[in-house]
């Protein structure tokens, strides 16, 4: 464990925060613009769920295939190379002027998402002791609303007055900022190195072994069974509201606006209730809350603006209530000398299962005579049913012993979690 001020722990978090949130809203601001998407490239749902999936799918296979190498490397260099990719596939997607190309383009940029994702969270686990892991990790899922409050409205803003591609300049912008401020303040981060890296020869049958774990299988399905619960439902809202409900384009961005203050100041809360009451527990009851917001919003009834902007923080607040306390059990999984080779699978698995629940999602919707979009409240459901099967799997998510705190540092119900 690295010994960091208190400060420069901070500060170091708050810098992760924002280069996750460039990632959250490169990844996010696809889908307030589907609608303005899919009338430039005349496609249909199911084509606009294959581009979010496209980055989804190859966010997880490299983050897979970083589970290989990740640990072999100081992670501030690793950070900083595969953020300046990052950079460029988002000038990619901004320049693309044919769907293949916005495909291919996607594809670049989830290459490079999903093994950001793991390496924030390597960075996490390596710097916060395991009792005060939980409040961390809602620091950084506060990108998450950072991306809803700004990052999101602002794409959004931009898209409806220039053109769909506007934002992903923003982004371009943004990211060359964060990787300035990520060169002078993140530190050199290379204890892991301490012990020599097995040789390549050894590291598929590492994989295999790390993948075919009974502990990291329980919590692989886990990750990927809530993350497709998670995107059947998310992408489809804003073409929905659009194509249904008569809602404007630049109205969206009130919409993302409005859910994102709410859980900028919650993340972090629901983190510390994790941390007090146990994560399996915080966990339970935030995902049962979100199955009320999620039938609501895919049945959604005529409603004037003003109460979709009421409605949507307690959507987005429930939904990302269940994923802080997931997120901080998982990082409880693995062995520390395996902590980032196995958050690099476990971020595979979840942008896999974001990939195959935005593309399942689009598959289950279709338009009608009249340009609506059909099918949406059979997707509600089909989200809940799946969300209610990881309820009881949780429980077979466990912890390494030996990466526990003493019983001194965490609450009794917390220590009987592990």
């Amino acid at each position: 464990m690295y010994s960091l001020s208190n400060r420069h722990e901070r500060h170091l978090l708050w810098l992760l925060a924002l280069t996750q949130f460039t990632i959250i809203m490169d990844f996010m601001v696809m889908m307030p613009l589907g609608p303005q998407i899919m009338h430039t490239f005349a496609i249909t749902p199911a084509a606009f769920a294959t581009a979010v999936s496209a980055y989804s799918w190859c966010s997880g296979l490299s983050g897979l295939f970083a589970a290989t190498y990740i640990d072999r490397f100081d992670r501030r260099r690793l950070l900083l190379t595969v953020y300046a990719l990052f950079a460029l596939s988002n000038l990619a997607c901004a320049l693309a002027n044919s769907f293949p190309l916005l495909l291919a383009a996607r594809a670049f940029a989830g290459l490079t998402g999903g093994v950001l994702g793991s390496v924030i969270m390597a960075i996490v686990s390596d710097v916060i002791p395991v009792h005060r892991r939980g409040a961390a990790t809602g620091t950084i899922m506060t990108a998450f609303s950072l991306a809803a409050i700004a990052g999101v409205p602002a794409g959004v803003m931009l898209g409806a007055h220039f053109n769909w591609a506007a934002p992903f300049f923003l982004l371009v912008a943004l990211s060359l900022v964060v990787w300035l401020v990520g060169f002078s303040q993140v530190p050199s981060l290379a204890q892991h190195l301490s012990r020599r890296p097995p040789p390549l020869a050894e590291v598929l049958p590492d994989l295999w072994r790390l993948l075919s774990n009974p502990r990291h299988l329980n919590a692989f399905a886990l990750t990927f069974m809530m993350m497709v619960a998670h995107m059947l439902v998310i992408p489809f809202i804003s073409p929905v509201l659009v194509a249904n409900h008569g809602v404007r384009p630049e109205q969206l961005s009130w919409l993302y606006m409005a859910g994102g203050a709410a859980t900028f100041f919650t993340s972090r809360r629901v983190g510390r209730l994790a941390d007090r009451h146990g994560t399996r527990r915080v966990f339970r009851i935030f995902a049962v809350l979100s199955f009320l917001p999620v039938l609501f919003v895919t049945h959604l009834p005529a409603l004037p603006f003003y109460a979709l902007v009421i409605f949507f923080p307690f959507f987005m607040v429930l939904l990302s209530g269940r994923m802080v306390p997931m997120q901080a059990l998982l990082t409880t999984v693995p062995e520390p000398s395996r902590r980032g080779a196995f958050l690099s699978a476990n971020s595979a698995l979840q942008a896999l299962g974001t990939g195959c629940g935005a593309w399942i999602g689009g598959l289950m919707l279709s338009n009608s005579a009249t340009g609506q979009i059909e099918g949406y409240g059979t997707v509600g459901w089909v989200a809940v049913g799946i969300a209610s099967i990881g309820l009881w799997w949780v429980a077979r998510v466990r912890g390494a012993r030996n990466d526990a705190p003493p019983a001194s540092a965490m609450p009794a119900e917390v220590v009987g979690e592990g």
